[in-house]
Order: C-alpha cells, then sequence, then structure tokens
C-alpha cells in the first residue's frame, strides 16, 4: 500500500500560509532533503490554490533554470524533471482547467478516491501545501507520514497548519534533523494503534 506523506513549512506558531518567508531559510540540505522526498514518490495530490501555483512555476524554464542556480549541489534539472513527469492528483469542486501535464481531478469522494490510490501499487503520493486537504485527510486517517519543516520564525497571524478537531491525531516522532540556521526537519508517522 502506497504512503500520503504530507511536507510542509511551518513557522514556529504554525502558520503555513504564503511562505515566502521560507526563503531565507533555505539551504541545500533542505534542498537535498526535499528532493530526496520528491524521488521517492511518484503521485503529487494537491488542493487547488497550491495546484495552480506549482504549475505556473514548475511547469517553467525559468525555475528550473532558478533551482539550478540557487541549489547547484542538485542534479540539473532533475528536481523540476521529477516534479513535471509526476503525476498531479487535484481536490477540487471548482477547478475547470487542468494545463499542467499529468494532472487528474478529484472531485467525488474524495476520502474514497484516496484510499483507492493508496490501494494502487507505486511509490509515496506526496501532499505539498493543501492546508484544507491536509486537514480534510487528517479527518479520514489517511496521512501516513508528516514532514514538517519547521523554520525558527514566529508569523503571528495567517493560516495555520492544523485545525480545531474532535479527536486528537497522535504521531509517534521518527527523525529529527536540525540544521545549522536553525531549521528542524521533523518526520512523524501516524499512530494508529
Amino acid at each position: 500500500m502506497r504512503k500520503v506523506i504530507v511536507g510542509i513549512y511551518v513557522s514556529l506558531d504554525g502558520v503555513v500560509e504564503e511562505p515566502m518567508w521560507t526563503m531565507p531559510y533555505l539551504n541545500d540540505d533542505i534542498a537535498q532533503a526535499n528532493f530526496d522526498g520528491a524521488m521517492a514518490a511518484d503521485a503529487l495530490l494537491l488542493g487547488r490554490v497550491t495546484y495552480q501555483g506549482f504549475a505556473s512555476s514548475w511547469s517553467t524554464s525559468e525555475h528550473e533554470a532558478w533551482m539550478n542556480t540557487t541549489f547547484p549541489t542538485l542534479p540539473p534539472s532533475a528536481f523540476n524533471k521529477q516534479m513535471n513527469s509526476m503525476a498531479k492528483y487535484v481536490v477540487s469542486r471548482t477547478i475547470q482547467e487542468l494545463p499542467w501535464n499529468n494532472s487528474y481531478l478529484i472531485k467525488g469522494d474524495i476520502a474514497e478516491e484516496i484510499r483507492q490510490l493508496k490501494a494502487q501499487s507505486g511509490q509515496s503520493i506526496l501532499v505539498n501545501g493543501s492546508v484544507t486537504l491536509i486537514n480534510t485527510l487528517m479527518e479520514h486517517d489517511l496521512i501516513d507520514e508528516y514532514w514538517l519543516i519547521m523554520i525558527p520564525i514566529i508569523i503571528g497571524q495567517g493560516r495555520r497548519l492544523f485545525e480545531e478537531r474532535d479527536q486528537p491525531v497522535k504521531l509517534k516522532l521518527q527523525q529529527s534533523i536540525i540544521y545549522a540556521n536553525g531549521v528542524m526537519r521533523l518526520k512523524y508517522v501516524s499512530d494508529r494503534g
């Protein structure tokens, strides 16, 4: 069974919205961890807003050039090629067009369609951004791992990662890495036991 893995940048106060504040903290180590995660997956699961943002940047030669220049330790163009070749599953009731190649719309019974995706053979399914989707997946116990990249900054306002819940979600810390710039990469797995 495939895993659904959430990968997201989070401020110390839980903000994930419009993460341009992460840019000063990005470095080769973080880029390598993100690259390794992307290479171990063969699908993205995205909400409409994140999909539209990703489609308008990852598919461009300008973004590819920026990645190659900003993170020269990564194999040239490999990150962009991986992101562009993956299947993209978009959860939306409003989107009409999916211009990014290999994109598929999910708009029916979201939980059931994700369960079917998980049951297929293949590699992991990554969820980036897409806070509403993440909370929906949590509600249906469909997330297997959380890769939180904690940025040492307090934003003070903006959308938080986790919404109020009736039931707690138990997690086990599987890995923690602290980078020289104070960023922490925390890997939690679902504790369904």
